[in-house]
């Protein structure tokens, strides 16, 4: 079995290379080398999942949101550390932060600059789950723009890296205050802002408002990013045709397709390509998990690449109480002789 570093090197770079020609857009000064970004998802953007989807396209490797209250005066534990490590061909390498109290946010992202060299620090003001949202972390943030603009005053000046925000439009349909956070994002040294264009309390409900993400594109010169109800490529195209927009995030829209990342949409995916993808993937998890537990966390992205797979809810079952690669291995290589399915080699 090949390991991390092997699946991330070479190979990668030769699919990459033909992408790469001139930046799409830079970070302070950080080239951009495409416009298709995999979002930071808690319990999905792990390492293995964002080397798939690196190799494909993805242009910055965002970790899952790392909570500052979890490494104030402390030293990461497991699960934090995995969250904090990157590949080496992972470029930029971007860590996400969130948490409510402005002196740990400052004193955690100077620890991450200077133990796990981040290319980029990022600050999320955008998740909505009301744990973190009422005590005034992720999109809470939101409802008090003085704050934001203090903390990227602080961080901006303390670190050496740029400093970029995601947000949300606000908190609710009655305080849009997307402009306003906007416009104190770029004022206080932000170098970027990623937008998911709903508010908080619609969560995931309702439409995504690209129309804010133009206003927001408008109003102010850093790079933007639209992020929201991004599925396929005909909506990659007219998100940016839409909005103006430097760069799509796709976050839902990627789980079960990383082939997105090359503009490629679900349906246009071939067995033979998903199968050979799965196998990387659950190789990837067990190589930086353990093998049984890579096969457990890999569980929620299988039963998503056998969408629109013929028959393919007759794998869901076993893949989904599967638990060691040899298992997985039996149960993929018997589905593919049933279907005749080619397996494709490297």
């Amino acid at each position: 079995m090949k390991n991390l570093t092997e699946f991330s090197g070479s190979e990668r770079s030769r699919d990459l290379s033909r992408l790469k020609t001139l930046p799409k857009f830079y970070i302070r000064e950080i080239p951009i080398f495409g416009d298709l970004i995999l979002a930071p998802m808690d319990g999905y953007s792990d390492m293995p999942f964002r080397l798939l989807c690196h190799e494909l396209g993805s242009a910055i490797s965002y970790t899952e949101f790392i909570n500052v209250d979890s490494l104030h005066g402390r030293v990461p534990n497991q699960v934090m550390a995995r969250k904090l490590r990157f590949d080496s061909s992972e470029y930029p390498r971007t860590i996400q932060i969130y948490g409510h109290d402005e002196d740990r946010l400052v004193e955690v992202a100077q620890r991450m600059e200077a133990e796990y060299a981040p290319t980029i620090i990022d600050l999320n003001m955008g998740c909505y789950v009301k744990k973190i949202a009422e005590r005034g972390a992720g999109s809470g943030m939101l409802r008090d723009p003085e704050k934001i603009g203090r903390v990227f005053s602080r961080l901006t000046h303390c670190l050496r890296v740029p400093v970029t925000g995601k947000i949300r439009l606000g908190w609710d349909e009655d305080t849009r205050n997307y402009i306003e956070v906007a416009k104190i994002l770029e004022d206080n040294g932000a170098s970027l802002i990623a937008v998911h264009a709903r508010t908080k309390k619609q969560g995931y409900t309702g439409e995504a408002d690209w129309n804010a993400i133009t206003e927001i594109k408008q109003a102010v010169k850093i790079p933007v990013i639209g992020n929201g109800d991004v599925k396929t490529v005909a909506d990659i195209d007219q998100i940016k045709a839409q909005t103006g927009c430097d760069g799509v995030m796709i976050g839902r829209g990627a789980i079960g397709n990383p082939w997105i990342f090359s503009r490629k949409d679900r349906r246009d995916v071939t067995p033979e390509e998903k199968i050979a993808l799965m196998r990387r993937h659950v190789a990837l998890n067990a190589d930086f998990y353990g093998d049984r537990l890579g096969l457990v966390l890999f569980r929620k992205h299988a039963v998503r690449y056998i969408q629109k797979l013929v028959d393919g809810d007759d794998l869901r079952l076993p893949l989904t109480h599967c638990s060691a690669q040899l298992e997985f291995e039996r149960i993929i290589s018997e589905f593919e002789q049933v279907h005749e399915i080619a397996r494709l080699t490297d």
